[in-house]
C-alpha cells in the first residue's frame, strides 16, 4: 500500500495539536499509535482506520460504503467544485497522469450546471434589411 499525503489545513493542524494535548500518555513516535491501549511502537492498523471511517459514516447517517480512499475522492471533488484546476489537484494528489486525477472528479456535476455555453455569448444577429 502506498502512503498518500494531503494538504494539512491550519484548522486541522489546530485539531491535531488539541488531540495531542488531551492525551494522558503522550506517544513517543506516532500521533496515533497502535495496540489495544494505543501505546504501541507502531502506528494504528489499516483495519482500525477502516473501522473509524465506517463508524464516522454511520454517525453521520451515510448509508453508502465509506473507506479511507473515499476521503481522497471527496477531497479532490471538493477542490474541483471550489474551482481548483485539474493540474493543481493532480499535483496535490501526487498523480503522474492527469487521467488518473480526472477519475477522482467524475462524480462532480457542479461545473456542468454552471457551464456557460459560448454560443450564448455571441451577439444577436440583426438583419440589416429590417433596420
Amino acid at each position: 500500500m502506498q502512503d498518500r499525503d494531503i494538504v494539512l489545513s491550519p484548522r486541522l493542524l489546530d485539531e491535531l495539536r488539541d488531540h495531542y494535548r488531551r492525551l494522558v500518555r503522550k506517544p513517543a513516535v506516532w500521533l496515533f499509535p497502535g495496540g489495544r491501549w494505543h501505546n504501541a511502537d507502531e502506528p494504528i492498523s489499516d483495519k482500525a482506520v477502516w473501522q473509524a471511517c465506517r463508524e464516522a459514516a454511520q454517525r453521520a447517517g451515510i448509508r453508502k460504503p465509506v473507506h479511507p480512499h473515499t476521503l481522497r475522492h471527496c477531497f479532490a471533488t471538493h477542490l474541483y467544485d471550489a474551482g481548483t484546476d485539474l493540474c493543481t489537484i493532480q499535483e496535490l494528489l501526487g498523480h503522474y497522469d492527469l487521467r488518473e486525477t480526472a477519475r477522482y472528479i467524475h462524480l462532480s456535476n457542479k461545473h456542468l450546471k454552471d457551464l456557460i455555453n459560448p454560443l450564448d455569448q455571441l451577439p444577436r444577429f440583426t438583419d440589416p434589411a429590417e433596420s
